[in-house]
């Protein structure tokens, strides 16, 4: 499906490596919000209705047509064909229905449209039926955008600094230890995150995405954490039913796979979204929203791009605006990026190799020694 990346040609040419990994600039930019969003079209901040249905509807058709033929259809397969088809219905729905997990996102950043409560009913709705709770991320992911790049506030792939940095570390620095942290990373990453808050904001005591005391919460949030429990709880409920009614492997095959494909996407979009050797990170004395939101990567995912509704070559722009709609991103993306530039970091590098570049360059973070920007901190990987 493209996962490694196809690569168009950039209009000046394919950019070296050099030029993937140099810095971005960590000084305050010379523009301010407000210039960025009158250099995008009005129309790109309108929410439609119909629109934003159609692509839900699109997206659970084409789920729908899989399922279909995976539980019609791969019974009438010979042998060898049958093994092999499973594994190609996991992953063609597994990206399917991250797209669906992109609109619930939309909704909880109230993208989906201008009212509110059809948003919520929507997201926690989409977001149930992948086992997510909608309402404990919405408001762990709204912290995360109050704060990207910074150290002490980030709520997810927050760096570790060289002090944080344990002796095991040194025996996974190596191909092997690699491998095995990508696999655990893609595979557990997730429920780690939701269930223990691994990767992600440091708090002083546990930190749980289902416990409505959490400190992850205030006070006023609680009682929708229990929604959300309750929505995933509910969906749990079915799929025990469908257990016994179909069996464990029938639901394994149907389900079980391309949701371990979803939760593998969503850590890796993400990770490679805010992981990259030339993105600054910043403690509180040099924090600020605006050189926080631009502390991201576009990335190149080929025809996934499209699959994934644009979250993944369009992240910068929905940092700095999350209330638009993803039909109108690579629209505002184009017309902020003469204002962005050098600011703006898109890198096309095929995914498989940022992932493992990334892995191996990115352990941890310190300041420049010679920078005077002693709150500025980059990414190193010589523990």
């Amino acid at each position: 499906m493209g996962a490694g990346g196809r690569m168009s040609v950039p209009s000046k040419g394919k950019k070296s490596k050099s030029d993937v990994l140099q810095r971005v600039p960590h000084s305050k930019p010379p523009f301010t919000l407000g210039e960025l969003k009158k250099a995008i079209p009005p129309r790109c901040f309108q929410r439609s209705i119909p629109r934003s249905f159609s692509y839900v509807l699109y997206d659970l058709t084409i789920a729908f047509l899989f399922f279909y033929v995976a539980t019609n259809y791969f019974q009438n397969l010979p042998q060898l064909l049958f093994y092999l088809a499973w594994p190609v219905y996991w992953m063609c729905q597994g990206c399917v229905l991250t797209g669906v997990w992109v609109i619930a996102h939309e909704c909880g950043h109230h993208a989906f449209s201008d009212y509110q409560w059809l948003d919520d009913t929507v997201g926690l709705i989409l977001h149930s039926a992948l086992l997510v709770p909608y309402f404990s991320w919405k408001f762990s992911h709204r912290r995360h955008h109050s704060n990207t790049g910074s150290l002490e506030r980030d709520e997810v792939f927050v760096p570790k600094l060289k002090s944080g940095i344990h002796g095991f570390a040194k025996h996974l620095n190596n191909p092997p230890g690699r491998v095995l942290i990508l696999l655990v990373q893609l595979t557990l990453g997730w429920p780690l995150y939701l269930l223990f808050n691994i990767s992600g904001r440091h708090y002083e005591r546990f930190a749980c995405h289902y416990d409505p005391h959490s400190p992850i919460y205030s006070d006023r949030e609680r009682m929708l954490i229990l929604v959300s429990d309750a929505g995933v709880l509910a969906v749990t409920y079915g799929l025990y039913c469908l257990v016994a009614a179909k069996g464990l492997a029938w639901v394994l095959c149907v389900s079980g796979g391309p949701l371990l494909v979803v939760n593998g996407f969503l850590v890796l979009i993400t990770y490679l979204q805010h992981t990259h050797p030339a993105l600054p990170h910043y403690d509180s004395t040099e924090w600020d929203w605006l050189r926080g939101a631009l502390a991201t990567a576009d990335r190149d995912y080929g025809i996934l791009n499209k699959v994934f509704h644009n979250i993944t070559d369009t992240h910068v722009a929905h940092h700095l605006f999350s209330t638009m709609p993803h039909y109108h991103a690579m629209e505002a993306t184009k017309a902020i990026k003469p204002i962005l530039g050098n600011y703006y970091k898109f890198d096309r590098t095929p995914i498989f190799k940022a992932m493992w570049r990334e892995v191996k360059e990115c352990i941890y973070v310190e300041p420049d020694e010679r920078d005077q920007n002693k709150g500025v901190f980059w990414y190193r990987n010589k523990l």
